[in-house]
């Protein structure tokens, strides 16, 4: 999907403000709507005062990342600062707003900080190269991050389905402000399209880093699946989460709970 935009745009027919418009039209009919998930601190905090979950239909489109490959075809002048800025705030890295990367842009483009190398941007726009050329290992190692990813991201997002423990993790991830970029790429069940697309990512060093640190983090803390205090380890943490659940419910008649068993937790 990616590669057919940027195709597009270094292309004749996306040359041009009708061409411009054709780039938006296209991305519409191969993205759909890229909105993510609402913040799981927010969707907690709503559950557990019975209120309603919060929706973010403020919140940026996934497909203003559209801006940054028309950047591509016409150019940072045609596009515009503002426009590039809400690309780059789209992808929800390091917890940057869309007026924090105006305020760069517009910096740079003022000659007030260095200049934006855009020619780079164009050098990384071949994304399926990079698979092409990966080796095997390589192609291996992305599948490997990307897995893991979305195991942490699903944990992360549990978070506010009352989930317990887990705030080392959380923590980790919002150290570098990156739940709202995992939030943008991984999906817990992916199409095939959406699973090439997210393993050419998982590709990059960035993700892979930060799969690592997750990982050491997870070795680090023995506490990560388990209550502090209870001994049961991770089946008294699941049985707290199912109660937790049941009771927010209004579950009347008590079932059993995973782990459980007549004689006790398992």
């Amino acid at each position: 999907m990616s590669q057919r935009l940027v195709e597009f745009a270094r292309s004749p027919a996306g040359a041009g403000e009708e061409g411009q418009d054709a780039l938006y039209a296209l991305a519409d009919r191969l993205m759909g709507p890229c909105r993510g998930a609402a913040n799981p601190a927010l969707v907690r905090a709503a559950i557990e005062a019975g209120e309603d979950v919060p929706v973010e239909d403020e919140g940026l489109d996934g497909r203003s990342m559209v801006h940054l490959v028309a950047e591509i075809g016409l150019g940072a002048q045609e596009v515009g600062a503002d426009a590039l800025a809400e690309a780059f705030a789209s992808f929800g890295m390091f917890g940057l707003t869309v007026e924090d990367w105006a305020q760069m842009l517009g910096a740079a483009e003022r000659g007030e900080a260095p200049p934006v190398d855009w020619g780079l941007l164009e050098q990384h726009a071949d994304v399926t190269g990079p698979v092409r050329r990966a080796s095997d290992a390589e192609l291996v190692r992305a599948w490997t991050v990307l897995v893991g990813l979305s195991g942490f991201y699903a944990l992360y997002v549990m978070h506010g389905l009352l989930m317990p423990a887990l705030a080392a993790l959380r923590q980790r991830i919002d150290d570098f402000g990156m739940f709202p970029f995992l939030d943008r790429i991984i999906d817990i069940n992916p199409s095939p399209t959406q699973y090439a697309e997210t393993l050419t990512v998982c590709l990059q060093p960035l993700l892979d880093n930060l799969y690592e640190l997750l990982m050491e983090q997870l070795a680090a803390d023995r506490d990560v699946f388990r209550i502090r205090g209870d001994e049961r380890g991770t089946a008294g943490l699941m049985e707290t989460w199912m109660r937790a659940l049941q009771e927010q419910a209004g579950v009347g008649a008590r079932r059993p709970v995973w782990g459980e068993t007549s004689a006790g937790v398992a």
